[in-house]
């Protein structure tokens, strides 16, 4: 494993937003190429994010926590300026959920399998900790994408379902593994 302390690990703003979605659309020629499994659940050879998942940054980062349609993103940055990896939380959609977030994170290629997951799953944990309500991280994984089911495992998220063939995607079946982490007591 390589050493990933050059790397500052910080929270993004508006101005990020334009770097990160080019960051994102480099990040999605990876999913399901070459051998590397489907950690988005769109084809592979996609080009780009879709653009409601845009608008959902753009319009969360402004969003209270706790409001409808929240979202918080931290970007990890190469000594070059670059963008090596992020990790996101946001509200879950259910009004009665808001004790509760969603993650989601990506690790650029050259920077996997180095540690770098780690801090990043650390870094929401910490923040939700530190400043929210949220008792609870939950994610959604693609079940065949085991360098991120064991990520998630060895950071202390629990798998509380595997839902059989739960997506079709270029016409192929994929499992989803539901994983949650509690953050503290309610």
């Amino acid at each position: 494993m390589d050493n990933t302390e050059a790397l500052t690990i910080r929270p993004a703003n508006e101005a990020d937003l334009a770097p990160f979605f080019a960051y994102l659309d480099d990040h999605l020629r990876d999913n399901g190429a070459d051998g590397t499994p489907l950690f988005q659940p769109i084809a592979p050879g996609q080009p780009r994010l879709p653009a409601g998942l845009r608008i959902a940054f753009i319009k969360g980062i402004d969003i209270p926590v706790g409001q409808p349609g929240w979202r918080r993103l931290w970007l990890a940055i190469d000594t070059y300026g670059d963008i090596a990896g992020h990790v996101d939380l946001r509200g879950r959609p259910e009004p009665a959920a808001t004790h509760r977030a969603m993650l989601g994170m990506g690790v650029h290629r050259v920077w996997r399998r180095r540690g770098l997951g780690r801090r990043l799953l650390e870094t929401a944990a910490q923040w939700a900790r530190a400043g929210t309500d949220v008792e609870w991280i939950d994610l959604e994984v693609l079940s065949d994408n085991l360098p991120a089911v064991e990520l998630y495992a060895r950071a202390g998220f629990t798998t509380v379902a595997r839902v059989a063939d739960m997506l079709r995607i270029a016409g192929v079946g994929h499992d989803l593994n539901y994983m949650t982490y509690r953050l503290r007591q309610g």
